[in-house]
């Protein structure tokens, strides 16, 4: 940057100087001595790296060795010496807007200037006209038992409700019954909003009497993941230090709920700041096989969905937070194209990656919902306008499928995965092999955790991570913790990476129209995650297991339980959609989950009126 005269001129000076200059230090010292009063620069001398008066603590060779092995660098012996003796001039007072003396304070809102924006230059992304067609079969009548109302999806709920068969209120109610009933076994329930839910009921009832029908959602109980902020309720986030956190608004996807005539009956569960299935009231278990968590971190929308508590339910996706908890529950989970839902009023884990989605028992019903919360919203920046073009009557014969042929002969897929395949050819569409790069795609996850330990740097720095109940290894807190020492460098190209990326999932998608893969495959949930891409999941069959399952890494001493005799289980397949073409990902999911016909089978611990648990009776 300085001219050679520049640097000349600034050793002449003073020796305190000299850090300006490479290699020329006096009596080691590691800060300049300038004293901008007493010996004022000239006029028109710009300001030079390496001249500030220092911050910090001292730091010696030795730090910046051990250092090298948390970044994976190495320096020769006079680099780690001339790094050190300049640090607290050139680096350390980087970091005084946290270490002060000029502290400065940031909030969750406060989003990245650099913003990721799914769509590629020069690319266009989603339909060019809104279209929402709803099936017309006929709901049939409205069951006698309470239970089969309560398991209904809503694609049938919102017809009794329209029709007037079945009233808001009498729906609330026997959701709350169910909460009361099972929620001590499931643990999915953080709040249980009875007041407001019987309220928004009553006056779903009166308007749809006198004829005011807002839509499918009218009068349709609901549960929010409890990160969305609900106004005059508490939203904990899963996690101890935010038990009491009670918000004044409510979050954008809360209010077009409400505007929808949907009713807010309970928030729900999440791993601690949205990681995994532990939160401060214990571990959300699945209803399909309690001896083990129901995933996360949207465990407590798939947990109460599949048991029948809640019509619907809205989660939340950063690296498959939709996805594993729909898969580990039997739900249909749609986590959208970045940008489509706004996240206004939800918990901040990472401002390019977080997405807010539906949670269903069908796939009707997801989209349902994700007609009534999609479009921007000026509290997220990343939110913006889109088109939804929806046919639940559309036939997907000729969609070209794509599917990593490599990936269907290998764990984590199953034989369910490879019906579901040729399924899809039976249906008429037409399958594509397709490739990507042996990237280490896994490198991108430092976008994750640098911009995850930025969200929760208060937390951590002031030690109320502390509080949460999980502190093992690949828990949040040791996480936050260990990312401090990421290098920003290395953040830099994994965002450009990123971008590498994003251009090789435009390559395939100009092949195909969807893919078909299995769902838990850990490069495709990181990539399209990364991407933006859409995604559906949605059950596709049964599978047997010997042993729980569990989103943590292994502890010897905690083993997983094991069973004498295998364990039946639902398991899910997932689809990846163009960015912004839900309607397409929804008419093909559609069909597949009538060939599938196994969507409504129910968890047997929670039907046939059973309230207890085995060994609970």
């Amino acid at each position: 940057m300085s001219s050679s005269s520049r640097r000349d001129f600034l050793a002449s000076v003073t020796a305190g100087l000299a850090g300006a200059a490479a290699g020329l230090h006096s009596n080691d010292r590691e800060t300049p001595l300038q004293d901008p009063e007493q010996n004022p620069a000239p006029a028109g001398m710009p300001p030079a790296f390496g001249t500030s008066q220092g911050y910090g603590p001292p730091v010696s060779g030795e730090t910046f060795s051990e250092a090298e092995k948390l970044v994976q660098v190495t320096l020769t012996a006079a680099e780690r010496e001339m790094a050190a003796k300049s640090w607290r001039g050139n680096m350390s007072a980087l970091y005084e807007r946290r270490t002060g003396p000029k502290k400065m304070a940031l909030a969750t809102s406060d989003a990245p200037y650099s913003q990721w924006n799914p769509v590629l230059p020069g690319q266009t992304a989603g339909p060019a006209h809104d279209r929402f067609v709803r099936s017309d079969s006929d709901p049939g009548p409205l069951p006698a038992r309470d239970e089969d109302i309560a398991y209904a999806p809503v694609s049938k709920l919102s017809r009794w409700i329209e029709t007037r068969k079945l009233t808001s209120q009498r729906l609330t109610e026997i959701y709350l019954r169910r909460i009361e009933r099972y929620d001590p076994q499931l643990k999915c329930v953080i709040t249980v909003t009875r007041e407001t839910a019987l309220r928004q009921a009553k006056l779903a009832d009166e308007e749809i009497a006198a004829g005011n029908y807002r839509g499918p959602l009218h009068g349709i109980p609901w549960g929010g993941k409890d990160l969305l902020d609900t106004a005059g309720i508490a939203t904990t986030y899963g996690a101890e230090p935010f038990r009491n956190r009670v918000p004044e608004k409510d979050a954008a996807v809360v209010r077009r709920l409400r505007e929808a005539g949907a009713v807010l009956i309970a928030k729900l569960s999440l791993g601690a700041l949205a990681l995994n299935d532990i939160w401060f009231g214990g571990q959300t278990v699945n209803p399909w096989l309690p001896e083990e968590g129901a995933s996360g971190s949207s465990a407590g929308p798939g947990a109460a969905t599949a048991a029948g508590l809640v019509g619907f339910s809205i989660g939340s996706e950063t690296g498959g937070s939709i996805v594993s908890p729909s898969m580990r529950c039997g739900v249909t989970g749609l986590r959208p194209t970045f940008g489509r839902v706004p996240r206004t009023g939800a918990m901040t884990l990472c401002w390019s990656l977080d997405k807010l989605g539906p949670m269903t028992r069908g796939v009707e019903d997801a989209a349902f919902v994700l007609k009534a919360i999609a479009g921007p919203d000026a509290g997220d920046l990343s939110s913006v306008p889109s088109k939804l073009n929806f046919d639940a009557n559309l036939a997907p014969k000729g969609l070209r499928v794509g599917y990593f042929p490599a990936w269907m002969k290998e764990n984590p897929a199953t034989d369910v995965d490879r019906a579901a395949l040729e399924t899809v050819r039976k249906l008429g569409m037409q399958t594509v092999e397709v490739s990507l790069p042996d990237w280490p795609y896994d490198c991108l996850q430092l976008i994750l955790f640098a911009e995850g330990a930025a969200a929760f740097e208060e937390l951590t720095l002031s030690h109320q991570a502390d509080q949460l109940k999980a502190q093992v290894p690949d828990a949040w807190p040791n996480i936050f913790r260990q990312a401090r020492f990421l290098s920003a460098v290395d953040f830099v190209q994994a965002d450009r990476m990123r971008r590498r990326v994003a251009e090789e999932m435009a390559r395939v998608f100009s092949q195909v129209d969807l893919l078909l893969v299995p769902s838990l495959r850990d490069e495709m949930l990181t990539i399209s995650n990364f991407t933006g891409q859409p995604s559906l999941t949605l059950r596709a069959g049964f599978v047997e297991v010997l042993q729980a399952r569990s989103d943590w890494a292994p502890d010897p001493g905690h083993p997983l339980p094991k069973f004498a005799s295998p364990k039946r289980v639902p398991h899910g397949v997932t689809l990846i959609g163009r960015l912004f073409e839900e309607g397409t990902l929804c008419a093909a999911g559609i069909a597949l989950e009538r060939a599938f016909a196994v969507a409504g089978e129910r968890p047997p611990l929670f039907s046939s009126g059973r309230l207890t648990l085995p060994g609970q009776e």
